[in-house]
């Protein structure tokens, strides 16, 4: 939910009504009803290990699918869950769908809550997703009136706390459930992105990450990871974690102190790095601060680009078995980020107030977007790259073990990137759908709008319709 041009002109026009002093004065006494949030993860148990490397499931056949949703409000939602839908009706062999054969799935702001669903519910999302959320009043439980008070906590760190959303998301679509519920054998690997703030990094919601923090990621809520990646800032305090670095024994993986280590390693693996060591060190990161995951990583990528750069075998973080027996993985980067907008560039003065802050924000966001992209394609070209010349490596009878056909070739194995979004329609479709709010509330027939064009984005794109 992002506050409207329109909403911050009128809270600044109110502002700017007040004098000076009276103004501070009245921030001041207002700013004590400031919202806060407190963490309500928890540390492993005394003697417990934290929860292992999770690994994407055998789809079988030789092709696989991996999703990475973007950030965009039940925009995005809509938009990535007719996505699901095209998928599912592109058939495979054997009676299946090209859904059965998604590995990954990320997901920032609205786009994880899609992503999350899918993951805890699989197929079954289909049947109930639009009904339980996508036509659904999510922002019902949250502060979205404007008034000086708001004004205050929203100055202040935020105006809606860490208890609404989610207490919402429980009620309405995930059912109380929690991230142990997610990660299990046979579902997807499915991150679930946000920012933390103090280390400027992407926080990915994943076993590993948590063991960092020595915290237990069974029992965190799967409703708070999905309010987390989508707090944006301003109207939602951010999300708090603590970490307990005494209460495990457990080292850190080796690659985080190989990574440190070597001055020429990229700088987001690097960074992501030092963040998992400051969790771990006494007195260096008591609470984690979080916010929406579109401020670090808008597409979700980085997930992948630092699981790689951690690697230490040219196959992770797929298994010998699926790298052998694959010949291609699709990954779709799914786009509901919003065009260009506004009168100003047709006239020499402007941008200023609201105008200014959306420009400079979203100048900032789409920069880190192109740059994250870049890195997320040179990344899936050394992956290739790294696992052709691992197969061809391999002795023949060990590729037959591993369950290479009779007709398998060493070199038979690619990553297709394949990005949709908005830009594939119609110039009058393509501005309806980016006009469309970045809301957690939207008219059900813009809803139906965007899950209609999810699922033609797929169904009429030329990598799928080559299959």
């Amino acid at each position: 939910m992002r506050i409207k041009a329109a909403r911050i002109k009128a809270e600044l026009a109110t502002l700017a009504a007040l004098r000076p002093k009276a103004m501070l004065f009245a921030l001041l006494l207002l700013a004590g009803c400031a919202t806060f949030n407190k963490p309500i993860n928890v540390p492993v148990a005394v003697g417990a290990s934290p929860m292992g490397q999770f690994m994407p499931p055998d789809v079988g056949g030789d092709t696989a699918v991996a999703l990475a949703f973007s950030g965009g409000g039940t925009r995005a939602a809509a938009f990535s869950f007719g996505v699901l839908r095209g998928l599912d009706r592109l058939p495979t062999h054997g009676g299946k769908s090209y859904l059965d054969r998604v590995i990954f799935v990320s997901g920032v702001s609205g786009g994880s809550i899609t992503a999350a669903y899918y993951g805890l519910k699989g197929r079954a999302a289909l049947a109930d997703f639009r009904e339980r959320f996508l036509i659904r009043n999510a922002e019902e439980d949250l502060n979205t009136t404007v008034s000086l008070g708001n004004i205050a906590r929203g100055l202040d760190g935020g105006v809606n706390d860490a208890t609404r959303l989610p207490a919402w998301l429980d009620r309405n679509l995930f059912d109380n459930a929690t991230l142990g519920d997610l990660f299990q054998p046979g579902k997807p690997l499915v991150w679930i992105n946000a920012s933390d703030l103090y280390n400027r990094t992407p926080f990915l919601f994943s076993p590993e990450t948590f063991a960092a923090l020595c915290s237990d990621i069974r029992k965190y809520p799967l409703s708070n990871a999905v309010a987390a990646s989508a707090a944006v800032p301003v109207a939602f305090v951010p999300t708090v974690l603590e970490s307990f670095p005494t209460a495990c024994s457990t080292p850190l993986p080796p690659w985080v102190g190989r990574v440190i280590a070597d001055r020429n390693s990229g700088a987001q693996v690097r960074a992501f790095a030092e963040a998992l060591r400051h969790y771990r060190e006494p007195g260096q990161i008591e609470y984690l601060k979080l916010a929406d995951g579109g401020i670090t990583d808008n597409f979700g990528l980085s997930g992948l680009v630092i699981a790689r750069a951690a690697a230490d075998k040219p196959y992770f973080p797929l298994t010998p078995e699926k790298v052998v027996r694959l010949r291609r993985i699709i990954f779709m980067v799914v786009n509901a980020g919003q065009a260009p907008a506004g009168d100003w560039s047709h006239t020499i003065n402007g941008p200023s107030g609201a105008d200014l802050l959306n420009a400079v924000t979203d100048t900032a966001v789409n920069s880190a977007v192109r740059s994250g992209f870049d890195a997320f394609r040179l990344s899936l070209h050394d992956w290739e790259d790294s696992i052709r010349k691992w197969r061809c490596g391999l002795p023949a009878a060990e590729a037959r073990r591993l369950g290479a056909s009779g007709d398998w070739r060493c070199s038979g194995f690619s990553f297709d990137v394949v990005q949709v979004g908005f830009d594939q329609f119609d110039p009058q479709r393509a501005a309806k759908l980016s006009s469309i709010p970045t809301r957690l509330k939207l008219p059900t027939d813009d809803v139906d709008l965007l899950i209609e064009s999810g699922s033609e984005a797929v169904l009429n794109h030329p990598t799928f319709k080559g299959l």
